[in-house]
């Protein structure tokens, strides 16, 4: 089958990927000049790389990992120690960390929490512990049930002190989806629990050894494109034209270059663009299906990447760090932890501003000087006194709408991947998928649209041989 897919993000081409291995035709539409969608990145005059995000990989990844051994891009990713890094703003410029030993899950997880003494009591380790136990022996089910409280409210229900969530869970709710604790759904930080906890290596994270578009999304296309698909830049899904019985008749693809619109005809369509996008091109004559009538709860989140580049180091940690600041979600020094971004004598931050709602519309220098702010308690030791680090350049890159904002009650208005469209299928990170918003949510939806679109080829017509009759 000829499949077209709207969008060459992680989703999409996931997609296109698992529907070539099984012997179709894939042909990838996407609207910018690059690669990635939310993993999108760009080199600015000077050759140096800025991001949408700052991407880490996890061990609790099953699918991205498969993809990379599929592609033969392993060595690409860098492993870091199996530890997580905490910021201590009552100490400014000291860290805490929660190391896993070389132990079998939970066990290893286990004596990475009783281990630190530095954020949370023996008795909030203990509080914690007893309410995380419905969770590990029932499994998925509970963490599904769990979608109508916010992780604050799951807390509360379970008598855990409410510094638990100040001392970590601020932190990680940032890091997970870029808003607050008493936002998030509770789903979403349970499902990352689990896996960090029941798998021995769940929770150990990778960096990309250089710019996603060129070491991630490059082997797929040139994959796709080995197997007989295709992937074209700059052709945006402009319209969804349908038949008389509303399943498509077309993709109207924008031409290159502001040239002419061009009709696309398949025997099946794949909308891999971003929530937020594709309600924007919905046909009316779909509004009140169901599956794309609870899009309407569905909305991305404001995301603020920031970059810095200093003439001097300010930090040999070769990790993730959680800021735990108050505008600041994770950082990482690039010149460390990315083999292509690397420096020896001077350091590239890149930082999460968030939640970045009250600050999307500010301008990029306000963003700067209050990211400056927050570093000076996070490096005191390099922003006091004489013969201060200067900033040699920055950028900021804004996203109003990125991964949908995963609220209670998101679980249950998660579209599947097969819609009730023969011909039309859904894939990206806010269809139905036990990873949700994430790159791991991304890959497993797209090969999960693959399986559905493959299932369905035998009572798929060839409209394109049609329209050509």
């Amino acid at each position: 089958m000829r499949v077209a897919i709207a969008g060459a993000g992680l989703a999409g081409l996931s997609c296109a990927k698992y529907l070539a291995e099984r012997g179709h035709t894939p042909i990838v539409y996407e609207a910018r000049n690059v690669l990635g969608g939310k993993i999108a990145a760009w080199k600015d005059d000077d050759g140096d790389w800025y991001e949408t995000g700052l991407h880490i990989f996890f061990g609790a990844y099953p699918n991205m990992l498969q993809l990379f051994r599929e592609l033969d891009i392993e060595d690409r990713l860098q492993w870091k120690s199996h530890s997580m890094i905490f910021n201590q703003p009552e100490e400014p410029g000291t860290y805490s960390r929660f190391d896993f030993p070389d132990l079998p899950a939970p066990l290893n997880g286990v004596a990475a929490i009783l281990s630190n003494n530095d954020m949370l009591t023996w008795s909030e380790k203990v509080s914690f512990g007893i309410g995380l136990i419905p969770a590990m022996l029932r499994g998925q089910a509970y963490v599904e049930e769990c979608d109508s409280k916010s992780w604050s409210e799951w807390l509360r229900s379970q008598n855990i002190p409410e510094r638990v969530n100040d001392e970590v869970f601020i932190a990680m709710s940032k890091a997970l989806n870029f808003i607050n604790p008493d936002e998030i759904s509770s789903t979403v930080l349970l499902t990352a629990l689990n896996r960090f906890l029941q798998e021995k290596n769940g929770s150990k994270m990778a960096f990309l050894d250089g710019a996603p578009p060129e070491r991630l999304c490059q082997p797929m296309v040139d994959y796709i494109e080995a197997n007989g698909g295709e992937v074209h830049l700059n052709r945006p899904l402009k319209n969804i034209i349908l038949k008389d019985d509303n399943s498509v008749k077309s993709f109207q693809i924008g031409g290159k270059e502001g040239k002419t619109l061009e009709n696309i005809y398949a025997d099946a369509y794949v909308s891999a663009l971003p929530v937020d996008i594709f309600k924007l091109l919905l046909p009316k004559q779909w509004k009140e299906i169901k599956i794309f009538k609870g899009l309407d709860g569905l909305k991305g989140v404001p995301v603020i990447n920031i970059h810095l580049w200093f003439d001097r180091k300010l930090t040999d940690i070769d990790h993730l760090l959680f800021s735990r600041s108050k505008l600041l979600s994770v950082y990482a020094d690039m010149s460390i932890t990315c083999k292509e971004y690397e420096d020896p004598d001077r350091s590239m931050l890149e930082l999460v501003f968030a939640p970045a709602k009250d600050w999307i519309g500010r301008s990029d220098q306000d963003i700067i000087e209050a990211t400056l702010l927050e570093l000076k308690k996070l490096f005191p030791m390099h922003f006091s006194g004489e013969n201060q680090p200067t900033l040699r350049k920055y950028k900021v890159v804004k996203t109003p709408l990125s991964v949908y904002k995963a609220v209670p009650g998101c679980q249950k208005i998660r579209p599947s991947q097969k819609t009730p469209i023969n011909n039309f299928f859904l894939t990206g990170d806010y269809t139905m998928q036990r990873y949700l918003a994430s790159m791991e949510g991304a890959v497993l939806s797209g090969k999960l649209c693959a399986e559905v679109v493959n299932e369905a080829k035998e009572n798929l017509s060839e409209p394109q041989a049609q329209e050509k009759a």
